[in-house]
C-alpha cells in the first residue's frame, strides 16, 4: 500500500479516496535525473514559472491553454542547490513544486499566464493546496525581469480586490534564480497515469474547476 506524502489526520472516507498523494506512486521509478535547467527560451518563445501545489496538476493545466507549448515539473524558490523529490518532501529545502512554462508571447502574454495561475488554484491557503500541506505547496508567481515583477504584483492586487476569494491572497512574488527539473517519472504524469487515485480524485476535479473559471482560450 502506498503511504500518503504528508502525515496528517483526515477522515476515513478521504483517506480511502486519496490512497496516493501527489508525488507518491507505488509504480513510480525513483530516478536521479534531476538537473538545473537554463533559464533561456528558444528563439521567439518565452518562459515563466509558477508554484501552485502539486506540479502534476499544474503541468496539465498550463499545457491545456492556447499559446503554451509545454510545461516542465520541477523545484524552485529554495536554498538547496541540488534538490530531489525526497529532499523537497522534508519541507526543509525552501523549494516549492513548480512548473516551468514555455510559451509563445505572440499567442499568450505573461500577464495572461497570471490569469491562468490565479484561476487554477487557491492562492489564499498558506503552505497548502487541497490535501497537500507543507511549504513545498505554497503559492508563488516567479518573475525574471523588473517588468514581469510589476505585472505579477499588479495581477496579485487585481485578483485580491476581485472578490473571488473570501480570504487575502498569500502568493509570493519571487525572482526565479534557478529551476531544477524534477525526476522523469513526474513529467506528464497525468497523461501516463490517468487512473491513479490522486489524479482521478484531486487533479482532474481541479482541472475541471479551472476550465469553468478561466475565461481564456483552450486547445
Amino acid at each position: 500500500m502506498t503511504v500518503m506524502k504528508k502525515s496528517r489526520i483526515i477522515p476515513l472516507a478521504t483517506a480511502i479516496l486519496l490512497l496516493t498523494a501527489c508525488g507518491n506512486d507505488i509504480s513510480a521509478q525513483k530516478g536521479g535525473d534531476v538537473y538545473s535547467v537554463k533559464l533561456e527560451a528558444p528563439k521567439g518563445k518565452a518562459i515563466a514559472a509558477f508554484a501552485e501545489g502539486c506540479f502534476w496538476c499544474s503541468e496539465h493545466i498550463f499545457e491545456s491553454v492556447v499559446g503554451v507549448d509545454s510545461a516542465v515539473s520541477g523545484y524552485a524558490g529554495g536554498h538547496t542547490k541540488n534538490p530531489t523529490y525526497e529532499r523537497v518532501n522534508t519541507e526543509t529545502t525552501g523549494h516549492a513544486e513548480t512548473v516551468l512554462v514555455y510559451y509563445d508571447p505572440k499567442k499568450i502574454s505573461y500577464a495572461e499566464l497570471q490569469n491562468v495561475f490565479y484561476s487554477s488554484h487557491d492562492p489564499t491557503t498558506p503552505e497548502q493546496q487541497g490535501p497537500d500541506k507543507g511549504n513545498s505547496y505554497r503559492s508563488i508567481a516567479f518573475y525574471l525581469t523588473p517588468q514581469e515583477k510589476k505585472i505579477a504584483e499588479d495581477a496579485k492586487k487585481r485578483w485580491d480586490e476581485s472578490g473571488k476569494y473570501h480570504n487575502m491572497i498569500v502568493t509570493e512574488i519571487k525572482k526565479l534564480d534557478a529551476f531544477h527539473r524534477a525526476e522523469g517519472y513526474h513529467q506528464d504524469y497525468i497523461e501516463h497515469h490517468p487512473t491513479n487515485s490522486y489524479v482521478r480524485n484531486v487533479s482532474i476535479p481541479r482541472y475541471i474547476k479551472f476550465k469553468k473559471m478561466y475565461k481564456g482560450n483552450f486547445k
